[in-house]
């Protein structure tokens, strides 16, 4: 099993001692996340998530001609929506591969989104750039969140709105990491399941931000293929899972795919081979300070 991809999933799924411990060698824990979520293919992944991005932007209600920046924003999922409602939109990543494919996506449908690579833990912009700051299950899998929520509230202009949405540790998402933490060893990096955590989200934030709003929403996996296609789909197009799997000999992956396939099957609503499984996450919406 080589040693660098094994280290790579530890880095992504395993809980830390504190929550704001700095990770030793920062600028290679950098490229092996960034190697991460350039594998499998997001773009496609992401495809069967729009309904629910949609309505979590939805609820946002951000006026055109807002200035909005999706930070960790993939291959454009939340960007493109608010690009086609009239926003004016930036979203940065640090995955090259995902930029190019969200500029392709925008130059396609011929909108005026922005996109570029870029850290969440440093953001290439001035203070108060931005009236509407969001980032939909990605700046939580920084490894330094308290300078994840330095630059979240840094670039939104004060009054503004700061939005995330977090998987939780006790859902269904959580419970994958969990499943897949089992077959690697503990790193010491905050886990990103925490920006789930109200106590914790209150904390990283702190006086940066006023008018805090939490709440628990879901994520609806709809698939139309059973469980265990669902596990294959995830190894071959969701970055984590496809490094992990790909981290482990033949004895390893087999015992992995059966696990998550049990849990899958465990939660899955759907019927006649279809799959249908809510995934909970923490929604924030803070007001600039």
């Amino acid at each position: 099993m080589p040693l660098t991809q094994v280290k790579l999933i530890e880095e992504v799924f395993t809980p830390a001692q504190k929550t704001g411990m700095l990770v030793p060698g920062i600028e290679s824990l950098k490229s092996r996340l960034r190697a991460t979520w350039m594998a499998g293919d997001y773009d496609r992944f992401s495809r069967f998530m729009e309904n629910d991005a949609r309505s979590f932007y939805e609820r946002l209600d951000v006026p055109p001609g807002a200035h909005l920046l999706d930070v960790a924003c993939g291959s454009g999922q939340l960007a493109l929506i608010a690009a086609r409602a009239g926003v004016r939109v930036t979203g940065v990543d640090i995955a090259e591969n995902l930029i190019e494919r969200a500029q392709a996506r925008s130059m396609a449908e011929d909108l005026p989104a922005r996109f570029r690579i870029a850290d969440a833990e440093s953001l290439p912009f001035p203070a108060a750039s931005f009236d509407v700051v969001v980032s939909l299950i990605g700046a939580m899998f920084a490894p330094r969140p308290h300078l994840v929520a330095r630059e979240l509230t840094r670039v939104c202009v004060p009054g503004g709105t700061i939005a995330m949405a977090n998987w939780t540790a006790g859902g269904f998402v959580g419970k994958m990491f969990k499943t897949i933490a089992k077959f690697i060893a503990p790193s010491g990096m905050p886990s990103p399941v925490l920006w789930g955590d109200e106590a914790t989200v209150r904390e990283r934030f702190g006086a940066q931000v006023s008018g805090l709003r939490l709440a628990r929403r879901h994520y609806t996996f709809d698939y139309p293929f059973p469980p265990s296609d669902v596990v294959h789909f995830f190894r071959l197009y969701y970055g984590p899972v496809n490094r992990a799997f790909s981290s482990l000999d033949r004895a390893g992956r087999k015992s992995l795919h059966q696990e998550l396939e049990a849990l899958w099957s465990a939660h899955n609503r759907g019927r006649n081979g279809f799959t249908l499984v809510a995934a909970e996450y923490r929604e924030v919406i803070a007001t600039r300070a």
